[in-house]
């Protein structure tokens, strides 16, 4: 279905006005900044950005301010009435290797049972120069454009959706929502099992630890 997702121009002049924000409200920033600091400012930029008001084929009513385990950092409505949750995400790309988690498989199976929700990804890459942040490259995409081999599951809870490495992310646009979906399904169908075998293995150890306290 239509979505500001589908306005390629729009979402490319979105994308460029953050980046260029980001860049000039955290110019100022000195010292040695944290990957923690940087997140928390970069979601303060974003989130009075969507506040401000967002171009007319971006977004309209805006929410912000979600409780500390909401799917979302900030939402919006687009012109075609779709909710888009977003979820904001930083990277230095000076680290070897960062394994950001983005949602939990069952949230997001709930959350789409609607066709117009959205769940998207704002990733924000940066190098460090000088103490400070300088921001190259804003990603803004729905979960379902993002291509499944850079993409994981971990363990907590009924699992997380996990980006590998957030170095390498790939974006496929044509990936539709159903297909991408059934991907999900299909890495869960190997996912499971292996952590029941993993649970198996854990409650034959504890068995042996049982046994020694036994006959201590």
């Amino acid at each position: 279905m239509p979505s500001v997702f589908s306005d390629n121009a729009a979402i490319l002049a979105f994308r460029a006005n953050i980046l260029n924000a980001l860049n000039r409200k955290l110019s100022g920033l000195r010292g040695t900044a944290s990957p923690r600091t940087v997140g928390d400012m970069v979601q303060d930029v974003i989130e009075d950005l969507f506040a401000a008001g967002l171009p007319a084929n971006v977004g309209t009513a805006v929410q912000k301010k979600f409780a500390r385990r909401a799917m979302a950092d900030v939402a919006t409505t687009d012109g075609h009435e779709n909710y888009i949750v977003v979820d904001v995400k930083t990277h230095n790309e000076d680290t070897a290797f960062n394994m950001p988690n983005v949602t939990s498989v069952e949230r997001l199976a709930r959350f789409y049972e609607d066709d117009t929700n959205f769940f998207s990804l704002l990733l924000a890459k940066y190098r460090m120069s000088g103490g400070k942040p300088e921001f190259h490259e804003v990603l803004f995409v729905p979960i379902e454009h993002l291509h499944w081999d850079c993409l994981t599951l971990g363990a907590p809870g009924w699992g997380q959706i996990q980006i590998a490495n957030a170095r390498i992310v790939h974006v496929d646009p044509t990936q539709t929502r159903k297909q991408w979906m059934l991907n999900l399904c299909d890495a869960l169908d190997v996912f499971y099992p292996r952590e029941i075998e993993k649970i198996n293995d854990r409650i034959k150890h504890f068995r042996t630890i049982r046994t020694f306290w036994e006959n201590k």
